[in-house]
């Protein structure tokens, strides 16, 4: 893992980026290689709020939090925020069929944009940085977003080859994502540069947070990858007794989420048709559930 941020994102984060970016509307048959460029569906975007410090207070009441038996983050049937696929009819359903618009690639598209989008909502919204006492900069937004990423790429895994295959699109939108992310922060030049130290870190991050999750882990060892991948600047030095109160309850909010994400059904996963558990001042003495 790569412990300094300053190697790829220090200069990221001076800028300061605050994305509302959208994509587009959802297309068929396009190839993996093209995806980056036809990725589907607005995203709301995200009003802005006050950064605080992180000595400052939580809103919300975290050692009350995450502390509930996980249970499925699937949506229910009749819950507004379900995305169904479109069921057209006719000579209009017969030229989709045509340009592959049921195929099983198209299908697996649209789900992991779903998916993404789910990962979006949790965090570029406010909630997420004010529970945990964060200030959106690059560093916390991209941080938080490999932690989602994350999350929905290790229950895939669960399903085998298909969840695999699954991850890649869902993995692809991201990397479009945070190629958008950058550029509005003003890098454009060495932008190839920047990406790839930013896939490094990704993939850094990823194998820190499933080692500190092995059997033979040491108890505190989530909690310190959270810290450092998160909360820290450098991961040089350990969190203070204010900071390591926030540092653990977002590490038993990612150990929830791992549980819960491992109780939700497949139809549920490949769809997108789930929420990332709830961080609203409503949610303080549970979790939204």
């Amino acid at each position: 893992m790569l412990q300094r941020w300053s190697k790829a994102i220090t200069h990221i984060s001076k800028i300061g980026c605050q994305s509302n970016m959208k994509f587009g509307k959802d297309i068929c048959g396009v190839t993996r290689q093209s995806y980056a460029k036809v990725a589907a569906a607005s995203v709301p975007t995200t009003a802005d709020f006050k950064e605080k410090d992180f000595t400052s207070e939580p809103k919300v009441n975290l050692d009350k939090m995450f502390w509930a038996k996980p249970c499925s983050l699937a949506l229910a049937k009749d819950s507004p925020l379900r995305i169904e696929e479109p069921n057209f009819e006719g000579f209009k359903r017969f030229f989709l069929r045509l340009m592959l618009f049921y195929s099983k690639q198209s299908k697996s598209i649209r789900g992991a944009n779903v998916v993404y989008r789910r990962i979006i909502s949790q965090v570029d919204k406010p909630p997420i940085y004010e529970a945990f006492n964060l200030e959106k900069t690059f560093k916390t937004t991209f941080s938080l977003l490999v932690l989602h990423m994350w999350l929905c790429l290790r229950r895939l895994k669960q399903e085998g080859k298909e969840g695999v295959e699954f991850g890649q699109y869902l993995y692809e939108m991201y990397n479009h994502d945070v190629e958008l992310r950058v550029s509005k922060a003003g890098v454009n030049l060495l932008l190839t540069k920047w990406m790839k130290d930013l896939e490094k870190i990704f993939y850094g991050n990823i194998v820190a947070y499933d080692a500190a999750l092995l059997p033979e882990a040491k108890p505190n060892d989530f909690t310190h990858v959270i810290w450092r991948n998160i909360f820290s600047d450098d991961g040089s030095s350990p969190p203070d007794d204010a900071a390591l109160r926030t540092v653990q309850a977002m590490a038993r909010y990612a150990r929830r989420e791992v549980s819960c994400l491992s109780l939700t059904d497949k139809e549920a996963i490949f769809s997108g048709n789930f929420t990332f558990t709830a961080l609203k001042e409503k949610a303080t003495s549970a979790e939204g559930h």
